[in-house]
């Protein structure tokens, strides 16, 4: 064989082979879709204080794993304390203010009994002096004197009646609804919450990481001072959307560690995310601004679904955030389930070399 028949030769071998390795990308691509773009993600909790107040005491070190409920550290309790204080005080005093206003109503009611009693003598004075007046047995200026008397005293009646809504209004419920004393709970209730603020919990179960507090620190309300790296974790893909046509949430899939290299851990398919950041549209008053692109090609546009381990959910609480990993999905069974089986075992086992 001649050099350019053996040349000719590799040419059309090159073809075919290429021919073959297009072909099964495309078809791999829809039938037994894989991806290296995929990451362990576990939920981050940002542990910050909810009153602001100095770090008197710290109770867990960085990269220690807590309990929900753990203290985490402790701020100086003695400023809530005296705010825990005072507001037993006002609520006491509101207790005083109320008894008070319970003994000024007694008086005002006495006040208005008095002043119907007046405001009644009054009137059968005058019913009596205007018999006398028509027997002219009393002058009409005496009449008159009485007649104003008897008006003055009806009025003194509906003085001390407002006199005695007024501090009824005032005194507001006589049971434990009293608004005066609602508002005392309330703040007795707020400062005691605040009290409780000053040690911070862990709010899950999890691993503390980037833990920035000594005893002496001011934490300030809000302002995160560590992170707190949930167990809980999900596996989470970036697929092409053509690789999607044929995936449905329940699907199985396969996943790949690069940690882990030479396990392969079976999977399903959990969810899909509705979108993605380039399918939102700010709501900013300002006007849209479509893409400027100059190429033929655009790059492909992937989408996120969500994996979770079928038996060996435990290894996720092993692995750190952000771990890399290669998803392998099965949308169909037979050759194609078989191939794609194949090919993440293939991925496994290059794992020992990068």
């Amino acid at each position: 064989m001649t050099p350019d028949q053996s040349f000719a030769r590799w040419v059309h071998v090159s073809l075919v082979v290429f021919a073959i390795l297009f072909g099964y990308f495309l078809i791999a691509d829809m039938w037994m879709p894989v991806t290296p773009q995929s990451r362990v993600m576990h939920s981050v909790v940002r542990v910050a204080p909810q009153v602001s107040g100095q770090v008197t005491a710290v109770h867990v070190r960085d990269n220690q794993h807590v309990k929900a409920g753990d203290v985490l550290f402790t701020l100086n309790q003695a400023p809530f304390e005296l705010a825990v204080s005072k507001a037993e005080l006002a609520l006491e005093e509101a207790k005083m203010q109320n008894d008070q206003m319970d003994a000024s109503i007694a008086a005002a009611e006495a006040g208005v009994v008095a002043a119907k009693v007046d405001a009644a003598e009054m009137s059968r004075e005058l019913k009596r002096l205007g018999h006398l007046l028509g027997r002219h047995s009393v002058s009409q200026q005496q009449y008159d004197q009485t007649r104003a008397r008897s008006h003055a005293a009806d009025a003194t009646v509906q003085q001390a009646q407002a006199q005695l809504h007024q501090l009824k209004v005032q005194r507001g419920q006589s049971d434990d609804s009293n608004l005066r004393l609602r508002q005392a709970r309330n703040a007795l209730e707020s400062a005691r919450l605040n009290l409780g603020y000053t040690r911070v919990l862990a709010d899950a179960d999890g691993t503390l990481s980037n833990l920035q507090v000594k005893p002496g620190t001011f934490a300030q309300a809000g302002v995160s001072i560590a992170a707190l790296v949930e167990d809980e974790a999900d596996v989470i893909a970036d697929f092409r959307e053509k690789s999607l046509s044929r995936v449905t949430v329940g699907d199985s899939a396969a996943v790949v560690f690069d940690a882990l290299p030479g396990d392969v851990f079976q999977a399903r398919v959990e969810a899909v995310d509705a979108g993605t950041r380039q399918g939102q549209l700010a709501a900013d008053g300002t006007l849209a601004s479509p893409e400027a692109t100059d190429r033929w090609v655009r790059d492909a546009q992937r989408q996120r679904l969500h994996l979770s381990l079928n038996d060996d959910a435990e290894v996720l609480e092993r692995l750190p955030s952000g771990a890399r990993a290669t998803v392998q999905l099965y949308p169909a069974d037979g050759l194609a389930g078989w191939l794609g089986a194949l090919q993440i075992h293939a991925i496994s086992l290059i794992h020992y070399v990068y």
